[in-house]
């Protein structure tokens, strides 16, 4: 089983996917939060830093690219393959709903017919491979039957499917269903997303579909960062991990003030895997003092113990 870590806009940046890898091995690939390429066809200076030459990356990782413009995907394939990438992930299954009303992510599987004018045009010009990471539709999970269709027309290097669709955005159960029939029925590899909260979790999937070699883990993995890593997380190296972070994130955004808040953003999956935490997790959400925010987090490093498992009560 190769296990990929989802990308998570404002969660999985460049700085943290470095640390991670650090701090905790076992992830096969990392994959960028999304690219959303314009008109003026130049990369901002975050996009820029957050797209580094590949053979600077120490660990297999791949960008992600968000637009419903085929040469706009063109033009960041481009990019990605100057910088030595030799892939691109396409993503059309964001739900956002500012990304939505824009017809990109989730919004291009409205319309099956200008998908694949999309992919059509893609596929015959890109330079790399691509891979597509979908939702089964943005309200009906029959629409998938439609979309696989046309999903099956092009040489997709994998196909990651999400088995919700937009309108759930992250609540509510995965429809297994309809991923039975992606699995019985799709003509390019798959990868599965969605809920997988334990390595036991994943290898009971890929029992089930054989055929499965890859499951893509986002807020598994923020909640536990060393799922995937011999011996589980541990709390020394969980402990050093959101130390190393924070001085990573404050020298970044030149002050502790934006950095606790990026943080904060993580500890909302991660105080799920500290037993009993919701009085410290309630206060260290609260809190916009840095000080306060050290005194917490090194609280619960000393007095809460890990769970075995996450308890999750992010949706």
């Amino acid at each position: 089983m190769r296990y990929y870590f989802a990308p998570m806009e404002g969660l999985t940046d460049s700085i943290y996917r470095r640390l991670h890898h650090k701090y905790f091995p076992g992830v096969d690939r990392y994959y960028m939060p999304f690219l959303s390429p314009t008109i003026h066809r130049s990369l901002t200076h975050r996009e820029d830093r957050e797209l580094p030459m590949a053979d600077s990356v120490p660990f297999d990782a791949v960008p992600q690219v968000l637009t419903k413009n085929a040469q706009d995907f063109l033009w960041a394939a481009q990019q990605c393959h100057d910088r030595g990438y030799s892939e691109v992930n396409l993503n059309v299954g964001c739900p956002s709903g500012t990304v939505v009303s824009k017809g990109k992510g989730s919004g291009m599987l409205r319309n099956t017919e200008e998908l694949a004018i999309f992919l059509d045009t893609v596929f015959e010009k890109c330079p790399i491979s691509i891979s597509v990471k979908t939702r089964l539709g943005l309200e009906n999970p029959e629409d998938f039957v439609s979309l696989l269709e046309v999903f099956n027309r092009y040489p997709i290097k994998e196909l990651t499917v999400h088995p919700r669709v937009r309108k759930q955005f992250y609540t509510g159960g995965v429809d297994m269903e309809m991923f039975d029939y992606a699995v019985k029925n799709s003509r390019n590899p798959l990868c599965y997303n969605g809920d997988i909260l334990s390595v036991e979790q994943a290898e009971q999937l890929q029992e089930k579909y054989p055929r499965i070699q890859s499951v893509m883990i986002g807020r598994g993995l923020i909640a536990d960062p060393g799922m995937l890593t011999p011996g589980g997380t541990q709390k020394e190296a969980l402990q050093a991990f959101c130390d190393e972070l924070l001085e990573a994130y404050m020298e970044a955004f030149g002050g502790a003030r934006n950095a606790m808040f990026r943080l904060k953003e993580n500890w909302g999956f991660l105080h799920s895997r500290f037993e009993g935490s919701e009085k410290l997790w309630k206060r260290l959400r609260k809190t916009t003092d840095v000080g306060e925010y050290k005194a917490i987090t090194r609280e619960l490093f000393r007095s809460v113990p890990l769970r075995k498992d996450i308890l999750p009560d992010w949706d």
